[in-house]
């Protein structure tokens, strides 16, 4: 048996048309957890992308004529307006985009540095397996957000800097996922037939292992964004994050707390839009697990 015949799961690769687009909506509809993560997801991404469409204000245009309007005060501002009258409409939307850029940077950056870590870890093993797990015990053993604002305080904030702090946070989870799952598949009969027909670790690792922990990677990255969006809301609120003017949902919730007695929808509104938004990406991935898993695809559809 080859090499190429023996590979287990993959599926053979087509070219995308729009019926695939239908077929693959089709099938997260199976889900409803992975329908309301998915829906919810897709309409703060394209608020986000259309922002500029969806308001008339810049998030940083200040009016003090029209400072703490409450929500449906005015027409013109639906959901009223901060201290320095900024419009709170605005000023969330554009928070979405910075705060999913930046959660999905982190999230794209720790995944092709844990997947690749889990994959040379698991396969290659000896010396680069201890180091690299030992790595991943220390790191996880030390409280991650005083890891964070140190070095968010010592090197300064800045939007490339915040990434990678996400990125750091997040390459552990995807190493030690992906790890345990190829430890158990290089066991398997397709690997051994792939070396017996001679093809190299790089591309037993690319064309046989990789293609087989593709499902539990995206479920994970629905987590993992969901998880980096609240670390980053996080450093934000602190300071450490995203700086102003540039809006971003953890510094609205952090700007509003002074006045959350006498304008409740400055905290209230960001917060929200920040639940939903974390909400939607578990929900999202729960559903891709129970869709992925075919252990648990017949029990919970």
């Amino acid at each position: 048996m080859s090499a190429e015949a023996a590979r287990p799961t993959t599926l053979a690769r087509r070219p995308f048309t729009p019926s695939s687009l239908g077929l693959g909506l089709r099938w997260l509809g199976r889900s409803r957890a992975a329908t309301f993560g998915g829906t919810v997801m897709a309409a703060i991404g394209l608020a986000a992308i259309f922002a500029p469409l969806l308001t008339s204000y810049a998030y940083d245009a200040q009016d003090f004529a029209i400072a703490s309007l409450p929500p449906l005060a005015s027409l013109a501002h639906p959901l009223g307006t901060d201290q320095f009258g900024r419009d709170i409409l605005s000023r969330v939307l554009y928070g979405a985009r910075v705060s999913l850029a930046v959660s999905l940077s982190g999230m794209l950056v720790a995944s092709a540095v844990g997947v690749a870590a889990g994959l040379l870890s698991a396969y290659l093993g000896g010396a680069l397996d201890a180091v690299l797990m030992r790595l991943a015990d220390v790191q996880l053993s030390f409280p991650y957000l005083i890891l964070a604002i140190a070095m968010m305080a010592l090197l300064g904030p800045s939007l490339p800097l915040l990434v990678v702090v996400l990125a750091v946070r997040g390459w552990v989870n995807y190493a030690r996922t992906i790890r345990g799952i190829v430890l158990s598949l290089k066991e398997e009969e397709f690997v051994a037939a792939a070396i017996v027909a001679g093809a190299s670790p790089g591309r037993i690792i690319l064309r046989h292992l990789l293609p087989n922990v593709l499902a539990p990677i995206i479920v994970l990255s629905s987590f993992e964004l969901a998880a980096m969006m609240l670390t980053e809301a996080s450093l934000s609120f602190l300071g450490l994050g995203v700086q102003p003017p540039m809006p971003s949902w953890g510094s609205m919730v952090s700007q509003g707390r002074d006045y959350i007695y006498t304008s409740w929808w400055l905290t209230t509104i960001p917060g929200l839009a920040l639940m939903l938004a974390v909400l939607g990406a578990n929900q999202l991935g729960d559903g891709l697990r129970d869709l992925l898993d075919p252990r648990l695809r017949g029990a919970r559809l």
